[in-house]
């Protein structure tokens, strides 16, 4: 497929933005003292966490769908999403009474799946199939062509990418201070490039930054290589963005608006969802978080700055709240999973609680891999400490009392296999 060159510009964001200012929540500009304390500067966050869906999708979904003539909008629609496009079709479909096919991945959680069917009603069908928003769109866009509906696309559209670049619209319209720094997440682009155009044409001195996450940076990716490429692999854990391959009418846009694409490691953004939750009472998704994540890589560039960070999306399965924290702790070097061989004497174990392990570490887990054989089997163990520095002092003790161990943390195919 060849590039599509961009005709998406301020005046089609207007548009939009006169269109949906009476359907969708005008969200709130927040400052946020603690992440102004924390950075020396004032960190303003976009709250589209708030939007009628929790999410932005809203914007696009419903001005690409309002866009359809009356013949379109009578033979129906299709999408495919990872969750929140789908939630603003659904929602957009039930307001509009326009029939609706919405393809979403089977590991999407479950929270998403039922929000879909909420908002969409009696005028959606959600059919789960693959693993990635990528099998699903496949799927979607065949049985698109097969019926001849009109397939909303998540983000390569250009009513879609004018849809989303209003919340840069609503930002410039309520700031009181030029904006010096906008921090936006990418998934597929549509979102950076409706802001980024935006936000370039009225504030063209301030500095757009996209964030991906770093086992899905399909955007920095096709940007080095100067075309659109596809990841042979990603990361699924943050689902709003786990995208294998962007849009190339984003693509072309993003690499004329954004100043940088940057890739957050998953643990962190999952410390930043704790750390908005726990201080900001914000409760954000993966992808709604990374944009706040990626304030600790630019904290020198952004002191005395004025920051918008655009928090996304807040649909979080509240199911996931043990793999965020699990993830947060591995990322920040608190937590420890090992292999152990004991020795294979009496009170092995006790000398290990009593010698090895430090007075503030933690056994939070601890299984025999070999359940039919105790005594001559390794054990699972997991340890979390209370600081990251007693790292050292543990391995240390663990050598001096000549402990066979096998840290898996840095092992990819056996933490998988075994967390």
């Amino acid at each position: 497929m060849e590039k599509v060159k961009s005709t998406v510009k301020i005046e089609d964001i207007l548009v939009a933005y006169n269109t949906l200012k009476e359907v969708t929540n005008k969200t709130p500009l927040q400052i946020s003292t603690m992440l102004s304390e924390k950075y020396d500067c004032n960190v303003f966050l976009k709250r589209e966490d708030l939007q009628i869906i929790r999410s932005f999708k809203l914007r696009g979904a419903y001005y690409k769908i309002s866009n359809l003539s009356y013949e379109e909008r009578h033979k129906g629609v299709v999408c495919a999403s990872a969750g929140n496009h789908a939630q603003g079709v659904a929602y957009t479909c039930n307001q509009l009474q326009v029939y609706a096919k919405i393809f979403m991945p089977s590991t999407t959680p479950n929270q998403k799946v039922s929000q879909v069917k909420f908002f969409g009603g009696p005028y959606v069908e959600v059919i789960l199939i693959g693993d990635t928003f990528d099998i699903a769109h496949q799927n979607a866009q065949i049985y698109c062509n097969e019926n001849q509906m009109t397939f909303i696309h998540p983000f390569d559209d250009q009513d879609v990418i004018a849809g989303q670049g209003t919340v840069a619209v609503e930002i410039l319209n309520e700031i009181d201070r030029p904006v010096d720094y906008l921090f936006v997440a990418i998934g597929g682009g549509g979102l950076g490039s409706g802001v980024g155009t935006y936000i370039k044409g009225i504030s063209p001195s301030t500095k757009v930054i996209g964030v991906e996450p770093m086992g899905a940076a399909s955007m920095a990716e096709s940007i080095a290589n100067g075309r659109v490429v596809t990841l042979p692999f990603i990361e699924k854990f943050v689902d709003g963005a786990a995208v294998g391959q962007v849009g190339y009418l984003t693509y072309e846009i993003c690499r004329d608006v954004l100043d940088q694409v940057v890739a957050i490691p998953e643990g962190e953004i999952c410390t930043t969802i704790l750390e908005l939750y726990n201080k900001n009472a914000i409760i954000a998704e993966p992808a709604g978080a990374m944009s706040v994540s990626a304030l600790e890589l630019f904290k020198d560039e952004i002191k005395g700055k004025n920051v918008v960070c655009i928090v996304s999306g807040g649909n979080n399965d509240i199911d996931r709240l043990q793999e965020i924290k699990e993830r947060s702790l591995i990322h920040e070097g608190l937590k420890h999973y090992f292999i152990i061989n004991f020795p294979q004497r009496s009170g092995a174990l006790r000398e290990f609680l009593d010698k090895v392990l430090g007075p503030n570490d933690d056994i939070t887990r601890f299984e025999y891999t070999k359940k039919n054989n105790k005594d001559n089997g390794p054990a699972l163990v997991g340890i979390e400490l209370a600081n990251k520095s007693d790292y050292k002092a543990l391995i240390e003790r663990m050598n001096c009392h000549e402990i066979q161990f096998m840290e898996i943390n840095n092992n990819p195919t056996l933490f998988n296999l075994l967390i």
